[in-house]
């Protein structure tokens, strides 16, 4: 298993070179809602603290979104925002506003499939957060997670979760030294950074192939002319 916390602009200035030696992983908030401005003001510092100190990062948006349309818009914000950044863990969705409550499964399916292919189309992974209760009662869980890595918020000693998942936020008061006040703590139990770096190395030896099997087939056709 290893360690992590997630973080947005109210953990404010962050000592991450203290951080570093407590964790294995950071999720960063990297913005809310369907606009420019609604970026979370903390994610480029964060971002770049973290790649350049080697800490393995990944990214989560707070949705509002009500319709496909929405979820489509808040996709390319973070698309935007990321810039063609690397990223060692997933891009997340984060259901949970009460908003979204009673839109139903189906509605809440469509967007979740919405926000997710555009991220995936983007080259990234994409996942869904939720909470236990949201994810047993209100999504259709075992639907998404034959689609998408899940991360379940319950703060418990133990995880009690019915579905699948790769990842757990544990606690909303854990204390990491170089952090001012409580933290978001959470628990990876599958290497998630080492199959999303396997999978892009399949796809560039994927697209490598393809290319010189392309050349190869041009070359003859042209022997054969």
């Amino acid at each position: 298993m290893w360690k992590g916390i997630d973080v947005s602009k109210y953990q404010g200035l962050i000592n991450w070179e203290q951080v570093k030696s407590q964790i294995d992983f950071a999720i960063l908030r990297i913005g809310l809602g369907k606009f420019d401005f609604q970026k979370d003001s903390s994610f480029e510092i964060n971002y770049n603290k973290c790649i350049n100190l080697g800490i393995p990062v990944g990214v989560y948006h707070y949705s509002y979104a009500l319709n496909v349309e929405d979820a489509e818009k808040e996709a390319e914000c973070v698309i935007m925002w990321l810039e063609n950044r690397k990223l060692d863990l997933p891009v997340y969705i984060d259901v949970e506003d009460s908003s979204m409550k009673n839109l139903g499964k189906s509605n809440l399916t469509k967007i979740i499939k919405a926000f997710c292919t555009k991220i995936e189309k983007a080259g990234y992974w994409a996942g869904v957060y939720a909470n236990k209760y949201w994810l047993e009662k209100i999504l259709d869980y075992k639907y998404l997670e034959e689609l998408y890595t899940i991360w379940v918020a319950q703060y418990n000693m133990e995880n009690t979760y019915i579905g699948r998942y790769d990842m757990w936020q544990k606690s909303s008061t854990g204390q990491i030294k170089g952090i001012n006040g409580n933290v978001d703590c959470n628990i990876m139990i599958r290497d998630l950074i080492t199959d999303i770096k396997n999978s892009k190395s399949n796809n560039t030896e994927s697209k490598l192939y393809y290319f010189v099997q392309k050349i190869i087939f041009v070359c003859v056709l042209r022997q054969k002319l």
